[in-house]
């Protein structure tokens, strides 16, 4: 029987009916013409998958969640082992771990544990894969109470390409393929192989109290941006707060862990007190705040988005770059957000981690959105300006809102682990099987 027998799964091709919608990613500014989409519903069928491209001498992707922001989970003329329908959840009561399949989206990971009790720090947008989301870092609300998502990252079950031709799957433990774990741990996604399942530390699940302030226009955004970058990364370790500004208004979203409405705004008085901003606090557990939390603008066709840490809080100069950049939007929806990291961020989990970020003050992203395809120039032009005015007043970059055009990129995704990374590139895929437009390099030997 030949290789072709050995792509398990549900197939499209082009031609079948369902290929459009199955060849589509959340962010159409970039559209890819697969030869193949395969569904994979265990580890057995994606290292059937990987098997068959090696055979077949094709270059694959893994997708999930479809939210790869440059559209490199796709490829023209490859095949994409799409993991997106692996969503089993196992819970471990005694151990207090969860052991959750890839497909997961964090909006599904986060009502599942939550109806058992439980809860893991995510991300704050619901359709963004769950396993992506970790092998990068992951950051949200629950950042500076409970650190990055990949911090309670206990063990991952991966695909690895196996001699000339083959594709095996292992475990990354802390006793078993340990440098393995320590790179999904903050690594990035697609690296090193397909991860197909995650072991996870959980937390008891208590009740939150989150907030949303709202100013509109700008006119409070320099007053804004000093407060917040001065008071959010030594707040409250139980406290994380965002600020997101798009062409009309400033939006502050704030969460406190197991605290009170007084005390969250107590915290934040020095933000509430600045203009006259629209308070809205609710009270309630993690699960149900949730989908207040993840409220971005689906309908959204275009964007293109750039990542920064801040290490050193922004002079003047860069504070009015922003307000600069945000009066001259080009479109209503694009946006600049910032969140807060310090606190348990500060921490690395036993064994460590790739995640190098660990000092940052906050997080920032200059984001164009838009739906007229005859705004892509300026759109896109605006982004990459923004990008680059703040790149002096930044310390690194985040790999999972890739800098596409960045030369030095793996060192702002890495830092000081680039050289461990690309060792145990070296280790899992010196064929350098699972490569991509800013994968990790294997090591020379």
């Amino acid at each position: 029987m030949g290789a072709i027998a050995r792509l398990t799964g549900e197939v499209v091709r082009p031609g079948d009916p369902g290929y459009e919608a199955a060849r589509i990613g959340w962010n159409h500014l970039y559209s890819r013409y697969p030869e193949a989409i395969v569904f994979c519903c265990d580890a057995h069928e994606v290292a059937n998958a990987v098997e068959w491209a090696r055979e077949e001498g094709i270059a694959l992707r893994a997708r999930s969640g479809r939210h790869s922001l440059e559209g490199w989970s796709s490829l023209d003329g490859g095949l994409v082992v799409d993991v997106s329908r692996m969503k089993d959840v196992e819970i471990d009561e005694a151990a207090r771990t969860a052991t959750v399949g890839t497909g997961l989206t964090q909006a599904e990971a986060v009502a599942a544990l939550g109806q058992r009790g439980y809860v893991i720090p995510t991300g704050s947008e619901g359709g963004v894969g769950l396993g992506g989301v970790i092998l990068g870092g992951g950051f949200g609300l629950l950042t500076r109470r409970m650190g990055m998502a990949s911090d309670s990252l206990l063990a991952a079950e991966i695909v690895v390409a196996d001699g000339a031709r083959s594709a095996k799957i292992v475990e990354a433990t802390a006793s078993t393929n340990s440098d393995l774990l320590w790179a999904c741990r903050g690594g990035g996604g697609g690296n090193f192989g397909i991860a197909t399942s995650y072991t996870l530390r959980l937390r008891e699940l208590s009740d939150v109290t989150f907030l949303i302030a709202r100013w509109t226009g700008h006119g409070e955004l320099g007053a804004l941006l000093r407060t917040w970058q001065r008071d959010a990364p030594v707040a409250d370790e139980r406290l994380t707060s965002a600020l997101e500004v798009d062409s009309t208004a400033i939006e502050l979203s704030a969460l406190l862990y197991d605290g009170s409405r007084r005390e969250l705004t107590d915290q934040l008085s020095s933000l509430l007190t600045i203009g006259d901003p629209e308070v809205t606090v609710m009270e309630d557990a993690w699960p149900a705040v949730y989908g207040s939390v993840d409220r971005g603008p689906d309908d959204v066709p275009n964007w293109k988005f750039y990542s920064h840490f801040v290490t050193r809080p922004f002079p003047d100069e860069a504070i009015d770059l922003v307000i600069r950049y945000m009066a001259d939007t080009p479109s209503a929806p694009s946006n600049f957000f910032c969140s807060s990291f310090g606190g348990a961020v500060r921490h690395a989990p036993a064994g460590g981690s790739a995640f190098p970020h660990r000092d940052a003050l906050f997080y920032c992203e200059p984001g164009a959105a838009w739906h007229d395809p005859e705004l892509n120039s300026k759109a896109l032009g605006w982004a990459a300006g923004f990008w680059r005015a703040l790149r002096p007043y930044s310390d690194g970059a985040y790999v999972n809102v890739p800098n596409a055009a960045a030369s030095d990129w793996e060192r702002d995704y890495y830092g000081p682990n680039r050289d461990r990374l690309r060792q145990i590139k070296a280790a899992y895929d010196p064929e350098n099987v699972f490569r991509f437009e800013q994968s990790v390099p294997p090591a020379p030997c």
